[in-house]
């Protein structure tokens, strides 16, 4: 996504994801009430903003990592939500009560992904390469859920409360349980949808 110069056009590029994110939160969220109510008091969302101007400044790198680094601590502390400034996060991204997440340096979460209290996307080595999990667009992850290491979930998986999941789940997955077994929801055929059952 390239940045536009204009400090204007910035301001209401990030009042527009700022707004998208509300609206996200508020579909997600049965308890959130009004716009006004999740703006002000959802740690998740604060957690979201705040990382992406804490990511905007480590991607700047140099004298700017360190900022972002305490700027990250920071958040934790406000609100229990610990996102490193290194990870990527895409659109419309929501924390559901927020306490207690942690998510890596190398972590990478697509659009419209949910996560809720307590959950870790973190590494298993402490080699500075890829070393956190890969969420796909519209995965959920439940309370507590631990995910481990450089592993994929696919584009709209759920991954079950307090499931430890240490290897990659695919599209549509749902992953529980202690290790996480992943099963694949099978999809019925309609033996209608196809045209040539009228030939």
């Amino acid at each position: 996504m390239t940045v536009a110069k204009n400090p204007l056009t910035r301001a209401r590029a990030a009042l527009e994801t700022m707004n998208e994110d509300v609206v996200a939160a508020l579909a997600r969220d049965p308890a959130g009430g009004s716009r006004l109510e999740m703006a002000l008091a959802s740690p998740g969302l604060h957690a979201v903003w705040s990382h992406r101007v804490t990511h905007a400044m480590w991607q700047r790198g140099g004298r700017w990592k360190l900022p972002a680094r305490l700027g990250s601590q920071v958040t934790r502390a406000v609100t229990g939500v610990e996102i490193h400034p290194g990870a990527t996060i895409g659109r419309r991204f929501f924390i559901d009560h927020g306490m207690g997440v942690v998510i890596g340096e190398t972590s990478e979460i697509g659009d419209d992904c949910m996560l809720y209290n307590g959950v870790n996307l973190g590494g298993r080595t402490l080699a500075k390469v890829k070393r956190h999990p890969t969420l796909g667009d519209g995965v959920t992850v439940g309370a507590g859920a631990r995910i481990l290491g450089p592993i994929v979930v696919g584009d709209g998986a759920q991954v079950g409360a307090n499931a430890v999941v240490v290897k990659d789940v695919p599209a549509t997955g749902v992953a529980v349980g202690v290790p996480a077994k992943v099963r694949v929801p099978a999809v019925e055929h309609d033996p209608f949808s196809d045209p040539a059952v009228y030939i």
